[in-house]
């Protein structure tokens, strides 16, 4: 491994150019990690999740935007050269006094369960020769970071050289949501389930220890609503407060656990976390993320199933037991007289692509039509590990379930639809499924509420009745699975978290009787409403960067809204919602579609999308043109339109959103349409593309039109429109953006002629004292025919239209301009490529510009549709307004 090591040594020294930052103050090695043969390096055997290196940082900046960098080596035979998570990054912030924050988010980063945050680290195939990079931003409450760095699913040794942490600039944009107990504080009503006590799992952080920092108040309640009068288990009780518990933040980040175990006849429980009101001054107190709620022990599932192989009405049977129920399981468990068996996630998936057609039956066949592959017939006995098309989306639907409702919708096929569902009951007994990715929340959720709409419904014959008793048990037990993913909140700020509590809800108001169903209500509706608080705040900013994915909240949101009528959270739900899509409306392009940032399916039509969403007596659409909707509804991104009746239609997009860290590498790429034809477009969505280079070059900067400095791709991180301009017959837009790390200051401008026959993209890089080079990308479409034409001209054509590029340097050196079409030599830098939609990557030409200088660098390249737009942005480019808003 020695030569290992130097290599490594050898990458982090060359990238490093001398610039400050952070070096770790102590490391520590564990499960087969140590010292890597030479100063700052640092191995890291094959041993998932043990073999790890502790890097201990200080001095952090709260707010500012911070970027990790560190060489990598590893073995020429290392087997996961070509896997997305080689390895892992864990991240643990520390307040003052080094108490660690188990935050529930940080930008940049995913919540994990190893480790608070983690970033993940790709095997050598998918790295350059750059130092890796990981962006994010520093928490308000940090002052410190212990950073993990682990075997995941390396084969062989790799080493670590001169980890590095750079620091920015305070962050400009919104900080995250802190839930601050000053003031009203924060209150939780949860309904209980029987005489079962409920733990509730948090953590409070205060800006100075303190032992009594904030306190929480319970207060039971009966079934009719009154109050139970105290004592309290496990409260103290205090004149004109009641029953509370005393919340200690020494250290600064104190953990705690509630158990909380109701009196006889309590119902509901009120939680009310505050500070104590007789403290003369008490420090900043606040929770960090929201609390983890779930049953005593004895009624987890993983308690309730044990080592045993237990069908669904075994488990029942066990569930009864343990409640000290003599008499079995109860008729009102599964029996459900006036239940609401209307789904929530089938409206939703009919929002995004019409009427269901997944599933239909011809003669005695099932025909499926899942995940946009070809049709596959159902064999008689599935054993529920098919997998016909190696395909992890068309499994996750498979096992999903959700393609027996449009079959179930026939009267005279909803028995065998039953057949069919008890089928898949048996064959999956808890701890022991077919296929593990049954287990998902993607097939989880939407098979908890299949489950349930099918046990509500049916003919009265006894093997009906039979049938659905058997899937009403299954339906209880999907909810514990359900009832504890809602409870640990790890995906609250997630579809699939509230796909989770959707599903949740739809099985609590199908098994009404059922002694938990009331708890699942309230858990459900808890969730609902803090995932809509994260993903879809009140002003309308989304935390989301893809236009598909905003839809996608948008129809769970109406759904949502509709299911639940007029009780909360179902109208501020619906409020937003209906705040929201005008904006979304406003980015279509005159022939009805999205900007395809992010991953953008090809077989989707969102024009018709958003017509479904909107009100009947509302044309969106149409509405667009007469009254633009505000930019802070379409959060992180715009677009200009243009319709002429010579030139064609012209449209212009633009994505500054922020990013998450598995998401598309996009910010401040953009789309270019004049004279009715796309000429610059995106490399496509990543939904289809599962695993390897392919998926990795879709995700990556070098399948958007951005800019790369110095080889290094961006980071995560965030843009902002800092000038908008109105010139002459056009608009110009200056991004400030983070998405290049601390090192560089980069700012891109966008100079747009009003009626979109061209426009200009500009890029302007400094850092004292530094040479740089970057190159720009424009992808164009497949059938474009494209040539250069000069050191510093390239030429496009479309079905007779043509497009020009002229690159214009502005401060330093044009360095040439370049070509390429599927190039896939070497798996990190894939060129040339967009997705095809079902899977797989078809060539494409991509444009690639680049410049040079000392200091500072500035250039970029002009498009335009004929010599007139050539000479108006050439002209305006020139002018001194324009050279104001790149050197400021």
């Amino acid at each position: 491994m020695d030569q290992i090591d130097e290599r490594a040594g050898t990458e982090a020294s060359d990238q490093d150019g001398g610039a400050a930052g952070l070096r770790p103050a102590a490391f520590r090695y564990a499960g087969g990690a140590g010292p890597g043969g030479g100063e700052g390096l640092h191995r890291i055997a094959p041993n998932n999740r043990f073999a790890r290196v502790g890097l201990s940082f200080a001095r952090l900046r709260p707010g500012a935007w911070a970027c990790l960098q560190f060489g990598l080596a590893f073995d020429e035979d290392e087997a996961a050269a070509l896997a997305l998570d080689c390895a892992a990054a864990g991240f643990d912030f520390l307040a003052a006094d080094g108490s660690s924050l188990d935050l529930d988010h940080v930008p940049g980063l995913a919540r994990s369960l190893l480790d608070p945050q983690v970033a993940w680290i790709p095997g050598p195939a998918l790295l350059g020769a750059a130092s890796f990079r990981i962006a994010f931003r520093v928490p308000d409450q940090a002052s410190g970071l212990v950073v993990t760095l682990r075997s995941w699913r390396n084969s062989r040794d790799f080493t670590v050289a001169d980890p590095v942490l750079r620091q920015g600039e305070p962050d400009r944009g919104p900080a995250p949501l802190r839930r601050r107990l000053g003031g009203k504080g924060l209150r939780f009503v949860y309904a209980l389930a029987e005489d079962i006590a409920l733990v509730l799992r948090g953590q409070i952080y205060a800006a100075r220890a303190d032992e009594h920092a904030a306190r929480v108040r319970l207060v039971y309640r009966n079934g009719e609503g009154g109050d139970i009068a105290p004592p309290y288990a496990g409260a103290v009780s205090v004149p004109g407060l009641g029953a509370v518990i005393n919340l200690s933040a020494q250290p600064q980040a104190r953990r705690f656990t509630l158990t909380l175990r109701p009196p006889p006849g309590a119902a509901s429980i009120e939680l009310d976390f505050g500070v104590w009101e007789d403290a003369e001054a008490p420090p900043e107190v606040e929770l960090i993320g929201l609390p983890e709620l779930a049953l005593e022990d004895a009624f987890r599932l993983e308690s309730l199933c044990d080592d045993d192989v237990l069908d669904a009405p075994a488990f029942l049977a066990r569930l009864a037991d343990r409640l000290g129920l003599p008499e079995g399981v109860p008729a009102s468990w599964l029996a459900s007289p006036g239940a609401s068996t209307a789904p929530i996630l089938a409206p939703a998936r009919e929002l995004r692509s019409g009427p269901d057609r997944s599933a239909r039956i011809e003669g005695d066949r099932v025909i499926l039509s899942l995940a946009g592959l070809p049709d596959w017939t159902l064999p008689d006995g599935p054993d529920w590990r098919e997998d016909p098309f190696r395909s992890v989306a068309w499994r996750l639907v498979y096992q999903s379930l959700s393609w027996l409702l449009p079959l179930a919708a026939s009267p005279g096929d909803a028995d065998h639809v039953r057949s069919i569902a008890t089928a898949w009951s048996r064959a999956n007994p808890w701890g022991q499924p077919a296929d593990g990715l049954s287990l998902h929340p993607a097939a989880l959720a939407p098979r908890g509420e299949v489950l349930a709409r099918l046990s509500t419904e049916g003919a009265v014959t006894e093997a009906a009745v039979a049938a659905r008793s058997a899937l009403a048990a299954e339906a209880a037990r999907h909810g514990f699975a359900l009832a504890e993913i809602v409870g640990q909140n790890t995906l609250a700020r997630a579809l699939h978290g509230l796909q989770a509590a959707a599903a949740l809800l739809a099985v609590a108001r199908a098994l009404p009787g059922f002694a938990f169903a009331p708890h699942w209500d309230t858990l459900a509706r808890d969730s609902l409403t803090h995932g809509f608080d994260a993903l879809l705040p009140e002003d309308g900013a989304f935390t989301e960067a893809s236009p598909v994915r905003r839809l996608d909240l948008l129809s769970h949101g109406q759904a949502i809204a509709a299911a639940l009528g007029e009780t909360e959270p179902g109208p501020t739900i619906g409020r937003r919602t209906e705040a929201a899509l005008p904006g979304l409306a406003g980015l279509l392009d005159p022939s009805g579609r999205l900007p395809p940032f992010g991953d953008a399916p090809a077989d989707l039509d969102p024009a018709a999308w958003i017509a479904r969403l909107a009100a009947p007596d509302r044309d969106l659409v149409a509405e667009r043109d007469t009254a633009p909707s505000p930019e802070a509804r379409t959060a992180g991104m715009l677009a200009m339109r243009h319709d002429g009746m010579e030139r064609g239609w012209g449209h212009f997009a633009l994505t500054y959103a922020a990013q998450s860290p598995q998401g598309h590498r996009d910010c401040t790429s953009f789309t270019f349409a004049t004279g009715s034809r796309r000429w610059i477009v995106e490399g496509g969505g990543a939904e289809g593309v599962e695993v390897g280079a392919a998926r990795h070059h879709l995700l990556s900067a070098r399948a958007h039109n951005v800019a790369i400095p110095d080889g290094r791709e961006p980071v995560v991180g965030t843009g902002d429109v800092t000038a908008r301009l109105a010139l002459e017959g056009a608009t110009a837009l200056r991004l400030s953006t983070t998405v290049h790390g601390p090192d560089y200051a980069h700012a891109r401008l966008f100079l747009v002629l009003d009626d979109l026959s061209g426009m200009a993209v500009i890029d302007r890089f400094a850092w004292a004292g530094r040479t740089i080079a970057f190159e720009g990308l424009l992808h164009l479409p497949p059938d474009a025919l494209v040539a250069l034409t000069g050191a510093r001209r390239a030429l496009a054509q479309q079905d007779g239209r043509r497009l020009d590029f002229v690159a214009v340097p502005l401060k330093g050196q044009a360095a040439g301009l370049d070509l390429t079409i599927g190039r896939n030599d070497r798996p990190h830098a894939m060129q040339g490529f967009c997705a095809t939609g079902a899977g797989g990557l078809r060539p494409a030409p991509v444009l690639r510009y680049a410049f040079t200088g000392r200091d500072a660098v500035c250039g970029g390249v002009v498009l335009a549709a004929d010599a007139a737009a050539e000479q108006r942005l050439v002209r305006l480019l020139g002018e001194g307004e324009v050279g104001r808003l790149l050197e400021t």
